[in-house]
């Protein structure tokens, strides 16, 4: 009698843990199903105004300066320009439109970031991260350096409203080395994280912005400002459009079955 007691003692409150632990289970970000008939977003992002000049860096006063002089092509001052801010016909190039509200739609696109560091500039300048899910370990964010005799040395970090956190240091001492960050970004919280950087410590003029999205609905726009976000379950949602130098701006929409709406966006 006296064992069956114990043994029923310890049972409960084993119960209790098995059961509140089960009801405290994070539930997951986004949920993917099956989207019949949905709706879909396309239009064009335009600057207001002129665009902002190009930011100077005299790589004669940088690391490896010898290396960079040679392979990012400067002008006959040793200035390399870059255009952050770029524009056509007054159409904004790299702006992320993305739908915020969103918990449960389309599947995650099978695709993978691929970062370089090429003539010591970082490309692409603007992309969108989400957090890496359990199941994935490699091919979702890789960075190789292209630049021979370089040493390249990508540091990612995130930015939210009051902090900051650094989530890789690695090294890419030549041309043709290459990096898989796809297990850091399991580190991102939703909370926490709604700006990343990709740069180089010892180039810091290199940098990749990047938007932390956490639904696969974005799109970042072309050459000529367009986007287009497709399979959208019917609904009320709000679309933000973010640009690492220029700012953002949200703009509620209805998505009606099947439907496509026309959504002109401006910045800043």
């Amino acid at each position: 009698m006296h064992k069956n007691f114990k043994t029923g003692f310890w049972v409960l409150p084993l119960a209790l843990i098995v059961s509140t632990s089960i009801a405290f289970a994070k539930k997951p970000t986004y949920t993917e199903i099956e989207v019949v008939d949905g709706g879909s977003i396309n239009g064009t992002v335009t600057f207001k105004g002129s665009a902002p000049a190009p930011v100077s860096v005299n790589l004669k006063n940088e690391k490896n300066s010898e290396f960079c002089l040679e392979n990012a092509k400067p002008n006959a001052q040793g200035e390399l320009l870059i255009q952050h801010v770029e524009l056509k016909d007054g159409n904004l190039k790299d702006a992320v439109v993305y739908i915020q509200n969103i918990d449960k739609g389309k599947p995650w696109a099978n695709e993978t970031l691929d970062i370089h560091f090429r003539d010591c500039q970082a490309f692409p300048k603007v992309a969108v991260v989400r957090k890496t899910p359990k199941i994935l370990t490699n091919n979702l964010v890789t960075i190789e350096n292209h630049d021979s005799g370089v040493l390249h040395n990508p540091k990612g970090f995130s930015i939210g409203e009051s902090t900051r956190k650094i989530f890789f240091k690695k090294w890419l001492l030549n041309k043709g080395a290459k990096v898989d960050v796809t297990k850091s970004m399991k580190l991102l919280k939703k909370k926490r994280d709604s700006h990343f950087y990709i740069e180089c410590e010892q180039h810091l003029w290199m940098s990749v912005s990047t938007k932390v999205v956490w639904n696969p609905y974005q799109d970042i726009s072309k050459r000529d400002g367009s986007f287009k976000i497709d399979r959208i379950p019917p609904g009320h949602y709000k679309v933000v459009v973010w640009h690492p130098y220029v700012g953002e701006k949200t703009i509620e929409v209805d998505i009606s079955s099947g439907g496509n709406t026309q959504l002109d966006l401006t910045l800043p």
